[in-house]
């Protein structure tokens, strides 16, 4: 099984920690970003779409983040992350949703205005979009903090692919200036799953 990533990929990196988490035996392919390789032919035949992660089993690709963790885990016995009960897997899945199309995007936005495009000699930030992609961010995380007041995790008694998938794009808070320090709620439930040995094993070197 072979996970096609890049190590300061937020979106590569909730797979990898899944697979981490679960121990699953999975080859570990560096596609580098810098240098265009998703959009040479040979990865877009992967993933037309040319983003990682992408995941490969004997034969079946699979690509969207999301879409990988969920198949990690139904592929591993006696897993506890995706519940199989529907309600409790109905309210992962809520939260996986909201993740992708609530608070990532406004993520992705400060992401790209505060580090990416320096990265890529494309200027500075745009003051219009930085102002986009902060009132989005404040706008959800107040959501999420206010959810976590009093949890230890987002969904139920226990960690699960919420936790992972949510956590993982935090990890830019500093370059991308996010605004969700001041947060108390969600600095403690993410200061819980920094200390977990699949974010510890993902960190970039």
């Amino acid at each position: 099984m072979r996970l096609y990533h890049h190590p300061l990929s937020t979106n590569a990196r909730r797979a990898v920690m899944t697979a981490a988490h679960l121990g699953m035996p999975v080859t570990l392919i560096t596609v580098d970003l810098a240098k265009g390789a998703h959009r040479q032919p040979q990865f877009l035949k992967l993933n037309p779409n040319h983003k990682v992660p992408v995941l490969e089993d004997d034969g079946f690709i699979l690509w969207e983040s999301h879409a990988i963790m969920q198949y990690l885990c139904d592929i591993t016995p006696l897993q506890t992350i995706y519940p199989s009960e529907k309600r409790a897997r109905a309210d992962v899945n809520r939260w996986l949703f909201w993740c992708a199309q609530h608070f990532g995007p406004g993520i992705e936005i400060l992401n790209w205005e505060h580090w990416v495009k320096g990265l890529l000699g494309l200027g500075g930030p745009d003051p219009g979009e930085v102002q986009r992609g902060e009132a989005l961010v404040a706008q959800f995380a107040a959501i999420l903090d206010a959810h976590l007041a009093g949890r230890d995790w987002i969904c139920g008694d226990a960690l699960s692919l919420a936790d992972l998938s949510i956590a993982a794009p935090l990890a830019d808070t500093a370059r991308a200036q996010l605004p969700v320090t001041g947060l108390a709620n969600v600095q403690r439930w993410f200061a819980r799953v920094q200390a977990l040995h699949a974010w510890e094993r993902t960190e970039p070197a």
